[in-house]
Formats: structure tokens, sequence, C-alpha cells
């Protein structure tokens, strides 16, 4: 069959099927158990990024907590996992073991972890721009080529067990279809550039990203160029600053500016920055800007998929809301380059902190006397 997802999901449907055999032949049911079962990985995996951030910044007790509770309780995140049973929180959370291991030395199973969010969702893909920045800044050409082999291997063995029934070339005609013939529209209800094309031309109805501007250039190529052009930026901002603010910042920066520029975005596919922001505390500025990126991520996904008639009603997600709320995502995205930009290499012999504890802007850099 055609596989919609990478292995990773089918391996976790499978373990749902172990759970519940009645999983391996149900496909519609409304007993709550079985949808219950569904929703369950992502639940966990909600729990586990949680956890995870408040790890990471346990040096620093109250921003360990604000970290961990700005995902457990973020009502974005219950929307869209808790909900409506997406599995965003899944690859997003490899990506943040990923982060965790590479700011602690650990390269390599950085590599390993980033290849598990790979083949987990497409939707990683702008992970490796931020990543391969830092690789190639903290490990230099040599450590960089080990990590991309570490994680090409680990792709090839997940898929491992799929080649011989044709689940590689059944992946690739799934996402063809998807984006050739299914999901070819400029934005897919994400508040973003794209949106404000729609809204313009549309009055907020789907315009397809096919249509050609000069010559065989279609929209879609022009988001790809945009695309590629602003995570050329994110690399050299991560390049040049390989700290662990500037890989979180860069990660986040990577999501916004390909759900941002790119066409055919959903508007559930900025989820990441929601978990990498906060790995980039300590810092009031990244807190507030993880305050207003949570407002403006939870209105545009409960205007595009409302829960209940009223919130429809009252949330339309095309005209004046989706307006304004695609021009504040615009601006969130440039104020977390602008940050990422802003953050600076600590200088030779210079104190860093702690793991979770990144020395920068908007805290007290602590001073040792040397006599």
């Amino acid at each position: 069959m055609n596989v919609s997802f990478p292995p990773v999901m089918v391996y976790i449907w499978g373990w749902l099927a172990a759970t519940e055999p009645a999983f391996r032949t149900v496909t519609t049911s409304v007993d709550p158990a079985i949808r219950a079962i569904m929703k369950m990985p992502a639940s966990l995996a909600d729990l586990a990024l949680g956890l995870l951030v408040a790890w990471h910044l346990r040096a620093t007790p109250r921003w360990a907590i604000l970290g961990g509770l700005a995902i457990l309780l973020h009502p974005a995140v219950i929307d869209v996992s808790a909900w409506w049973g997406q599995y965003e929180s899944i690859y997003v959370f490899f990506g943040a073991v990923a982060f965790v291991l590479a700011v602690r030395g650990h390269s390599l199973w950085a590599a390993v972890a980033l290849g598990v969010a790979l083949m987990t969702k497409p939707q990683a893909l702008p992970f490796l721009v931020p990543f391969a920045a830092w690789f190639l800044a903290r490990d230099g050409w040599r450590g960089a080529a080990k990590a991309a082999a570490v994680g090409a291997a680990t792709i090839i063995v997940l898929w491992l067990p799929f080649i011989g029934p044709g689940g590689v070339q059944g992946y690739a005609r799934n996402v063809g279809e998807y984006q050739g013939d299914i999901f070819a529209i400029l934005s897919l209800r994400a508040w973003n550039p794209w949106w404000l094309v729609q809204e313009l031309f549309a009055g907020g109805q789907f315009v397809s990203d096919q249509g050609a501007v000069l010559g065989p250039i279609t929209l879609r190529h022009v988001g790809y160029g945009l695309a590629l052009l602003g995570e050329l930026a994110v690399f050299l901002a991560v390049y040049r600053a390989p700290t662990p603010r500037g890989l979180a910042l860069g990660l986040a920066a990577a999501v916004l500016v390909a759900f941002c520029l790119l066409t055919s975005m959903h508007e559930r596919y900025a989820f990441g920055a929601l978990a990498f922001l906060p790995l980039a505390f300590p810092d009031r500025r990244v807190a507030w800007l993880t305050a207003a990126f949570g407002v403006i991520f939870t209105l545009n996904l409960l205007a595009a998929v409302p829960p209940t008639p009223s919130i429809a009603a009252a949330l339309p997600v095309s005209g004046p809301l989706g307006i304004a709320g695609s021009i504040a995502m615009i601006a969130i995205t440039g104020a977390t380059l602008w940050l990422l930009f802003q953050e600076r290499s600590a200088p030779a012999g210079a104190p860093t902190g702690e793991p979770g504890e990144p020395v920068g802007e908007g805290e007290p850099v602590p001073v040792q006397v040397v006599r």
C-alpha cells in the first residue's frame, strides 16, 4: 500500500495494534477506547517533550518550570494531540532529543535522533539546516561527515523491513499524489504570506500553487526559492554562533521560515517552534516571543479546525483575523531571526554556563576573577 508516513509511524501503528488487537482492522469507530489509543502516542510525546525541556533547563529551576509548563499546559499542544489526534509532537520530540544530545557533545547520538525525527514525518526536514551548521562549526568537516553518515545509516535501518515489499516506492508515490494533486495550494489555512496572497486575490479561498509566474516557474517554485534563502540565513547564523541558545533559536527559525515561505503549509506545521523556543531559555526576550507565538499559533489552529460551532463563529480563519494573524506570524519569524543573529559565540576562556543555562543577552554573566 502507499504508506502515508515514513517508517517510524508504521512502527508506532504496529505497537498500537499489539496493544489493542481491534486496532488492526478498525478504520472508523465511536469507541472511546479506540480513539484514546489512536491519540496515545502523541499525548505521551507531549509529556516527554515537556519533561525533556524542564530537564534541560534544570540549572535554572524557575525557567525549567516555565519551559516545561509552556508545553504541558499549552492549549495548542492539547488541541493538536489530545483533541485532534495529530502526531506533530512525536517528530518534534526526537528533534528536541537531538538538540539536548548535541549541546552536550554527543554529536553521533544526536544524528541518530535526528534521523528518527526525519523518518517520523517529513515536516522535520527544516531541522537539518541548523544541525548541519552546528555539526560543521563544532566538529569540523570530518565530524559533520561522520554525523551525516550515522544519520543516513539510521534512516536505512528504519526502512529495512519495508524495502522488499516496495515500501519506499509506495511512500514516494503517496508524497507525489499529495503534493501534486491533493494539496497543491498556496496556504492550507496556515497564516503566512501566502495566506495574505489568497486573501488579496481570492477572498480567503484556496489558490493553486501551480500557477505560472514566469515561463515554467510556478508559485511553488517561488516558495522554494524564498525558503532556500531563508534557510541559508539560518545556516549562516548558527554556523557563526554555534551556542546552545543559537541552535535552539536556529531550530525555531528554520521551522518558522519553512512555515512562512513554502507553499502547501498546514496551520499545524509551525508546531516545532513551540518546543524549540523554550529550549532557548533563560532569556526574557525569548520568553515574550514564545508567548506571542503561542497565542497566534493557537488562534490559527482553532480558526482553521474549530472544535465547536461557537469557536468557528468567533474565530473566522479568513478576513481581518486571518490577515492580522498572518502579519503577526511574519513579525514573529522576523523577531526569531533577529534574536538568532544577535547571538554571539563566547570568546575563548569565557564562561558559557552549564547545559541548559547558556549565557547571552538578557541574563547576567558570571565574572571570574583571576589572581
